[in-house]
């Protein structure tokens, strides 16, 4: 009998990777369709699944963010200050509209039926892709941030924009007039991610500083004594500790546990009800700068991708990698409790 030999432990390295750093990747709705952004100008559409480059698209400066539309068409966000939406199923693309300065973030929200994108020029925008093209029939509106907007997310009709200078708004898509509450953020440096959690009931903030903050928008004070923070993507080396930030967070759609990933290269799994880690996938060979899960669960994309922490030096290829998910990597254990005494 032949020994079955498990997959190498990163997952499967997909080809035809980006050529620069990988800004951000994003696994559809519907499908194990993979959209990836890169600095190096490009959109990448892959099936996952079929390990097959399926797409791609050239822009006119670095690509800091994509999203899915549906299955055969999405949105990106580039550097050359435009927002596009780009048509895989017949390879075309067109320019939905413009900031002042390079686009940071991009979600398209089912429940509004707009895009919506945070810039460096202090900016939220939104858009209706529905619209004529031309910038002026398809802008929605224009909401001053108070910084430059670093990421977004999205949970039905809330969104979640954090900026640099640490503030957090936090807006209802109906009622974009001004932010529902203007927060700050728990954690004492910039900013790097926002990811709403899949129940609507808040958002995990992740800073540079190896630290991951709970948040709930509830304001009663029965739901903010349940908010928290926790270090993490840090080691001890010779008695002191090293801090890595922490790039990306990804909930598991199914469970509600979700996934980190820092410049150390880790990507751990967490379960925060419970406040614990359930998991921790090997090393991989360099930052973690994006996570997304499948819209099953049963995937995980990894891009591992020098995200210039330490400057310009010599670093390993950037890679896309794509591993199976195990259940017990991602499934809440349960409470053990002490019998009762007899």
């Amino acid at each position: 009998m032949t020994a079955v030999h498990p997959p190498p432990a990163p997952g499967r390295e997909l080809s035809n990777p980006p050529m620069d750093g990988i800004s951000n990747l994003r696994f559809s709705n519907h499908s194990d369709h993979l959209l990836v952004s890169s600095w190096d100008k490009t959109v990448r559409l892959y099936d996952a699944s079929a390990n097959s480059l399926r797409g791609e698209f050239m822009h006119g400066g670095p690509v800091l963010d994509c999203c899915f539309h549906d299955d055969s068409s999405g949105f990106s966000a580039s550097a050359d200050n435009t927002v596009r939406r780009i048509v895989f199923s017949y390879g075309k693309e067109d320019i939905l509209g413009r900031h002042d300065a390079p686009v940071r973030c991009i979600e398209y929200s089912y429940a509004a039926g707009q895009v919506i994108t945070g810039s460096w020029d202090k900016t939220l925008k939104c858009w209706d892709p529905r619209g004529a093209s031309g910038q002026e029939r398809t802008l929605v509106g224009t909401y001053p941030q108070p910084e430059r907007v670093y990421s977004l997310s999205l949970v039905g009709n809330r969104l979640v924009v954090a900026t640099a200078g640490r503030h957090v708004n936090v807006y209802d898509l109906r009622n974009m007039s001004q932010p529902e509450q203007r927060r700050e953020s728990s954690l004492k440096y910039q900013t790097r991610c926002v990811r709403c959690y899949p129940n609507g009931t808040g958002y995990a903030l992740s800073s540079v500083e190896g630290r991951v903050a709970m948040e709930f928008f509830d304001l009663s004070e029965a739901s903010q004594a349940k908010k928290y923070a926790f270090k993490c993507h840090r080691k001890s080396e010779a008695g002191r500790d090293i801090v890595y930030p922490v790039n990306a967070i990804a909930f598991h759609p199914v469970y509600g546990t979700f996934a980190t990933g820092g410049c150390d290269g880790f990507v751990n799994v967490w379960d925060g009800n419970n406040k614990k880690r359930l998991y921790q996938y090997s090393k991989y060979p360099m930052s973690i700068a994006a996570l997304s899960f499948s819209r099953d669960g049963r995937l995980l994309a990894v891009a591992s991708s020098y995200t210039f922490e330490e400057g310009d030096k010599p670093h390993e290829p950037d890679a896309i990698f794509v591993r199976s998910v195990n259940e017990i990597e991602v499934k809440p254990k349960p409470k053990v409790y002490p019998n009762p005494p007899a």
